[in-house]
């Protein structure tokens, strides 16, 4: 089995919310503050709402385990990656990168994806990079990506 970026179903929401809350901890081994990450990253009731609209998925790796998860907004013409985590288990072993590619792939009719990091992050910030997204600005302390789709 491949890894499988899906919607997440109402089951999976409790374990995604631990992944998320373990994922922003982490931060701390790259010199941010372990207690700080994106609004409501630590709620179980945000992630049920973003579950019940829709916007939650479940990243599973290739023997089927929930490892990670997304928060995505998307319209016909642009995916806003509201955020991505993976477990800290399974971080520095590709599995960022193998999530980006199922989301753009998920979203192949999307012309362009945005998000935000913070600018700070030095770790994200090449992340992003990497995977061809250009900064476009920057918004308080977040640096904004783009990537556009031809």
């Amino acid at each position: 089995m491949e890894c499988k970026l899906k919607l997440s179903n109402p089951k999976e929401v409790e374990e995604i919310t631990k992944i998320s809350i373990e994922a922003f901890h982490s931060d701390f081994l790259v010199g941010l503050d372990p207690n700080d990450g994106p609004p409501d990253y630590d709620s179980l009731k945000w992630h049920e709402k973003m579950q019940n609209e829709g916007h939650l998925y479940s990243f599973l790796n290739e023997s089927g385990t929930i490892i990670g998860g997304a928060v995505l907004f998307a319209s016909k013409e642009m995916v806003y990656i509201g955020r991505i985590f993976v477990s800290p288990e399974y971080q520095r072993q590709g599995y960022g990168i193998k999530m980006m590619t199922e989301i753009e792939k998920m979203f192949f009719s999307s012309k362009l994806f945005k998000l935000d990091t913070p600018a700070n992050n030095i770790r994200t910030n090449s992340f992003y990079q990497k995977l061809g997204y250009v900064k476009s600005g920057i918004d308080g302390d977040c640096a904004v990506y783009i990537k556009k789709i031809n």
